[in-house]
């Protein structure tokens, strides 16, 4: 299990990711799809916390615009081991702006990786988009 916050390799990141997937899925094979995103979020939490990890919800993303910082009060749903940005939906389609906010909250938390989980599918390994971006791949390989 991930746990090493300190030396990120792309492997660990992507082993995060995976394990991350895994109890989405378990969540949603319990549950099932058609519910709220909060009780996603909260029962997605639930597991990863119960498993060692270290989970932060709906955590504040400042906007920092040249010496200025703006409270947007925009909210990330999860953060997972201060490395893997969370992203719940529960809608019939994930749309454009739904990646734009990921992939903008993982530029400004400089995270290197983010997952978008659409609970309101049949399959989550093949609704869920993962996403890397330039702070991913200046990580070393192992």
């Amino acid at each position: 299990m991930f746990r090493n916050n300190y030396y990120l390799t792309k492997k660990t990141v992507t082993q995060l990711s995976y394990e991350i997937t895994g109890f989405a899925i378990k969540v949603h094979k319990s549950i099932g799809p058609g519910l709220l995103e909060n009780v996603y979020e909260k029962c997605l939490k639930y597991e990863l916390e119960n498993n060692g990890y270290t989970v932060y919800q709906q955590m504040s993303v400042p906007i920092i615009y040249d010496d200025l910082q703006l409270d947007a009060n925009f909210r990330l749903d999860l953060l997972v081991n201060e490395t893997v940005i969370v992203e719940i939906k529960a809608h019939e389609s994930i749309l454009p702006i739904h990646e734009a906010q990921l992939i903008t909250y993982m530029k400004l938390l400089q995270k290197p990786q983010g997952l978008l989980i659409n609970f309101f599918s049949k399959n989550i390994t093949k609704s869920m988009k993962p996403f890397v971006n330039e702070y991913f791949s200046v990580l070393p390989d192992e």
